[in-house]
């Protein structure tokens, strides 16, 4: 339980995160026949950085926070109950290997990591598009994902920018 929030605030921000989750998810599986997501390792990404006495972890408070975001976000529950509700309507979910996704440009399809100037900023070095780094993987996802290869598979494997190129 965090500090100074009563318990009831705690359950009731769970009871609206699943609300909305149930309400997305339901909304997407009616509206589209596949969604494309990428393949994250959510228990990998939401580990401790405490580390050991011998070797202790650096930026262990500011990991600690990322932690909470990815827990309370629920990224996990809302990956089965959209792959639940597409199946029962007869979708699919596709899951992508994100790796090099957002230093890839969705327009020429080049490959740096210095196309990526910083969290927010993408801007290609061999064609000159520009865009936001999280709308420009987001492309790379869905085009990895949707490609014949990737789409003819379903739920469950790790589909990447090399295997679909």
């Amino acid at each position: 339980m965090s500090k100074g929030a009563p318990p009831h605030d705690a359950a009731k921000a769970a009871r609206q995160r699943l609300h909305w989750q149930h309400v997305t998810t339901t909304r997407i599986a009616k509206r589209f026949g596949a969604a494309v997501l990428e393949d994250l390792k959510i228990r990998n990404m939401s580990a401790s950085a405490k580390g050991t006495v011998e070797e202790p972890g650096k930026n262990v408070a500011r990991k600690a926070g990322l932690n909470r975001s990815i827990l309370a976000a629920a990224w996990y529950r809302f990956e089965l109950l959209l792959t639940d509700k597409l199946a029962f309507l007869g979708g699919t979910v596709v899951k992508v290997d994100p790796r090099y996704t957002s230093v890839t440009c969705s327009k020429c399809g080049s490959r740096d990591k210095a196309n990526r100037e910083n969290q927010a900023k993408f801007l290609c070095l061999s064609c000159g598009h520009a865009d936001h780094a999280d709308v420009n993987a987001a492309v790379n996802i869905l085009l990895a994902g949707t490609r014949p290869s990737a789409a003819s598979e379903t739920s469950g494997g790790s589909r990447g920018l090399e295997r679909a190129a």
